[in-house]
Formats: structure tokens, sequence, C-alpha cells
């Protein structure tokens, strides 16, 4: 039911933004020296990214566009922004150099995480970078520079659509660990197993700056999402 209503409602709106979408293609194409880069990722080490870079590099060779750089990296979705190295570092780029455009494959492969995706497109939006997505076809910006209204709402669809899948696996994955342990397996850390100071400072080391700052725990949590019990044994070590 829910796969149903999610196609119902992008095939309304991909028609809508279907003839946004040619006006922007043949605008795009006249226009030139358009800088992109492009950033890919997977999950695991056993994926690989080859298909998604080969296909954002035609697709900019076709269009005409100077890709600058690449970034990818092997990592969950489901992290934060902070602890995805080649994510943080495309940001830092588009942010000091001439970039046009961040060439992506598909909504996910940003981030799984509806605010840290959202809070993405918004400050890309700000340096006037238009996010592409390649699986849809859609645009962030407008050839004038604007934002685009229909790619935005189609965008926090998609959004919402990879948060709720994300919710779906760990479901899964739970009800797998319960079926486990009712057949006598054991999941989890082994006892007495605990993270050294050394790996917590590296695994946490955003909420560690933020603390220092002298951010209270309720904010800091807020603010990247680590639980204050955590960010408790973060701040007694930073």
């Amino acid at each position: 039911m829910k796969e149903n209503i999610k196609i119902f409602w992008l095939q309304l709106i991909f028609v809508v933004y279907l003839h946004l979408k040619n006006n922007l293609i043949h605008q795009e194409m006249g226009k030139k020296n358009v800088t992109a880069v492009i950033y890919a990722r997977v999950s695991t080490n056993g994926q690989d990214y080859d298909r998604q870079l080969h296909e954002l590099r035609d697709y900019a060779s076709r269009m005409g566009y100077n890709v600058v750089r690449e970034f990818a990296e092997k990592i969950s979705g489901a992290k934060k922004v902070a602890e995805r190295e080649a994510l943080t570092e495309l940001l830092s780029f588009v942010e000091a150099n001439n970039v046009d455009k961040v060439l992506i494959y598909e909504c996910s492969r940003l981030s799984r995480r509806v605010a840290d995706f959202i809070n993405i497109v918004d400050k890309l939006n700000e340096l006037h970078i238009s996010l592409y997505i390649h699986q849809n076809g859609l645009e962030t910006l407008q050839a004038d520079g604007k934002v685009n209204p229909i790619a935005q709402l189609v965008i926090g669809m998609l959004a919402q659509f990879n948060s709720m899948e994300r919710s779906l696996i760990r479901s899964r994955m739970e009800s797998g660990y319960n079926n486990f342990r009712k057949n006598g397996g054991v999941v989890g850390r082994k006892v007495g197993f605990r993270k050294s100071d050394e790996a917590m400072r590296e695994e946490y080391k955003e909420e560690s700056r933020l603390l220092r700052k002298g951010l209270s725990l309720r904010n800091v949590a807020k603010i990247t999402g680590t639980s204050i019990n955590t960010l408790r044994k973060v701040k007694a070590i930073c």
C-alpha cells in the first residue's frame, strides 16, 4: 500500500515537473563553463560505487560540464555528516571554490537522515549550487539560480521515503536479532567490552568540539543526534 502511494505521488509530481525539466535542459546545454563535482557512496566495503561514478561522468560529459573533483566513500548513509570524511570534504571544497553543481546518483547516496539531507540541500542553495539527482532527473536550482519549488517538494518526499526505508531495515534487523536470541544466540558486545578513550574521541570529534565550546549536553544532543548518556561519557574525556 505504501509503495503504491509513493508511486502515485511521484508520477503525479513528475507530470508537473516534466515541462520544467525540459526547459532547464535546453537552457543548461546553452550555458558555458559549468563546473561540477561528483559524489558517490556505498554502504559497505563489499560494494563498489563504480556504476554511480560512470553514469554521473557520462551525464556530465553529455551536458558539457567541467568536472573538477570527484568524492566517493564507503560508509552508511545513516551516519552523521561529521562522521563522513568525503562528504565533509566535498562541502568544504564547494564552499571554497567556484562550483555550479553537485552531481549524485540518487537521494539516499547523500544521506538517509532527513534532517542532514535537508540541511545539505539548504546549504548548497545558499551557496547558489544546484544539486542534481540523476535517478530522478532533479535539479534543486533553476537555470536563473532560483530554488526550484517542484524539485524541493519531490526531494522532501524522497528524503522521507528513504528515512522510512531505513526504519524498515532496522525493524527487520531487530526482528532477526530477537529470533536469534530466542534460539539461544547472543547479540551485542562481549561482557566487559568498553571503547577506549581514544576511540571515543575519534568517533565523537564533532560532539567533543561543541562540548569544549561550552554548549550544554541537551543542545549538543539536538545538533548531533547523539544521546545524552553518550555525551556524558564524551564530556568526561574531552
